[in-house]
């Protein structure tokens, strides 16, 4: 295991401050629109314009990466976010939200294609879907730290969009200061949907189908809990117990694939995490320990089918498409993330 990550530990500490700092961002944005006065409408817009946003970034982020590197975009897009978070603070008005969110969705779809794709290239068919499992452990854990950071300050101040501005920025430095070799460079760069399907159907599948039941838990999750009697405290610990069950369960269902089929895992965690979501609904009368219990199990088996899905991607495409599939991977997650709340 030690040797496995050796080679990406930059980048994987790279990402903890990233995704802390985007954690915190999520959290905020929504909170300081409401305190501002923003409509029910205008907050609903802030979530599509930034998967409009990170499809825009799916679609071209590949000639980005090819054109200078994976470093030189990644600090690049982390310039770009940072600057985004600082510009929120400046002018508080829907209207100016809505491309700043969207620049930071292109921002954020170029960053994980680029961390995907160099995590891909530096792992092998053994050990893929464990190193992927790692990473999105890393991902839901830092996000739940990065979201707890909102009671640090009031989010009608100024230093909370400060504070996650330094992690953003901070992220750059661990990537552009490893010593470890960059990915190789790529050659042609082109976003084939209909091969990548015909490579794996059931990752393209699985990546769709991901981004249409997480997308609208993550928009209804918290209605959902309120409108069972939850409190909002009960109602952030119920989205935390579904993010900790993904956690607990991400590695375990990783090094599950990497011995046998990947599709057997795939199907079985999809088929665990409806049994828990059909449970939440047909059991919950009122908010309980029971709500808490299930939501655990649905997080734990819904969150880790989407890096398993790209780990049996990345198992049949050649080594300079790693950054093709990633980005194809993520537009199919996008388009359901917009379409699942709707």
């Amino acid at each position: 295991m030690t040797a496995s990550l050796a080679p990406i530990a930059a980048l994987l500490t790279s990402v903890a401050i990233l995704l802390m700092g985007n954690g915190l961002q999520g959290t905020l944005l929504p909170l300081r629109a409401n305190s501002a006065g923003f409509s029910a409408a205008d907050i609903g817009i802030l979530g599509g314009a930034y998967f409009a946003g990170f499809i825009l970034g799916c679609l071209l982020g590949p000639r980005l990466v090819r054109r200078v590197g994976h470093i030189r975009t990644y600090v690049a897009m982390s310039a770009m976010a940072t600057a985004v978070v600082l510009l929120h603070s400046l002018f508080v008005e829907a209207v100016a939200w809505w491309p700043l969110r969207a620049f930071t969705g292109f921002a954020f779809a170029v960053l994980a294609m680029t961390i995907e794709s160099w995590l891909n290239e530096r792992a092998t068919n053994r050990n893929r879907g464990t190193i992927m499992s790692i990473y999105t452990v890393l991902n839901l854990t830092v996000i739940t730290l990065g979201q707890q950071l909102v009671n640090l300050y009031s989010p009608a101040g100024f230093p909370l969009f400060v504070l996650a501005a330094i992690l953003i920025s901070l992220a750059a430095l661990p990537v552009a200061l490893t010593a470890a070799p960059a990915p190789a460079p790529l050659g042609t760069v082109r976003l084939r949907l209909p091969y990548l399907f015909r490579l794996s159907p059931v990752a393209f599948a699985s990546a769709l189908a991901v981004g249409l039941g997480n997308g609208a838990f993550w928009s209804l999750g918290p209605v959902f809990a309120v409108k069972q009697g939850a409190s909002v405290q009960e109602a952030t610990l119920f989205m935390s117990a579904a993010v900790l069950g993904g956690a607990a369960l991400q590695w375990p269902l990783g090094w599950l694939s990497d011995r046998i089929d990947r599709r057997k895992v795939i199907v079985g965690a999809a088929a665990g995490a409806a049994i828990a979501a059909l449970a939440i609904a047909v059991f919950s009368q009122g908010f309980g320990v029971g709500d808490l219990v299930f939501v655990a199990l649905f997080g734990g088996f819904a969150f880790p089918v989407y890096a398993v899905s790209v780990a049996h991607m990345n198992d049949f495409v050649a080594a300079d498409a790693f950054v093709e599939a990633s980005s194809g991977l993520l537009l199919i997650y996008g388009v359901g993330a917009v379409i699942g709340p709707i």
